[in-house]
């Protein structure tokens, strides 16, 4: 069972919603690991190798949930810098934001992001989000 569990990377500015993310992943059983980087910058320096230190998250099964709007590299540009990289191109991105933007949305989608979700209002439906991904990626069969 432990080898299907994804390492999850939250991009996410917001404390709310990172609290949000974690009571939901408590309240409904969701256990795959969860790292939390603030900005692009960020999770890049946890996603690559970095010499002789260790990896922040281990380099197999990894999913990345998306905010577009942070500090210092925004979700798109963070989108660039993935495609840029042979080492991070192949990972699989869900855009978790509140932009309704047909630009944003057309923009990640071409930069080949797995789904575009808009944030939730309430925690109810935030929680029964997250529960749909749960389901939705222990069907597949991500790297």
């Amino acid at each position: 069972m432990y080898d299907r569990l994804l390492n999850i990377l939250l991009l996410e500015d917001d404390e709310v919603d990172v609290v949000n993310v974690k009571r939901a992943f408590k309240k409904h059983n969701i256990t795959n690991p969860l790292y939390v980087a603030g900005d692009g910058i960020e999770a890049l320096a946890m996603l690559r190798e970095n010499g002789d230190q260790p990896l922040a998250i281990p380099l197999k099964r990894r999913l990345i949930l998306l905010d577009l709007n942070m500090p210092k590299m925004g979700g798109i540009e963070f989108l660039h810098e993935l495609g840029s990289d042979p080492a991070l191109r192949p990972l699989s991105v869900i855009v978790l934001t509140t932009s309704n933007q047909d630009r944003d949305r057309v923009e990640a989608y071409n930069l080949n992001v797995a789904g575009y979700i808009l944030k939730p209002v309430t925690f109810v439906n935030f929680a029964e989000t997250m529960i749909a991904l749960s389901k939705y990626w222990a069907l597949c069969e991500l790297l």
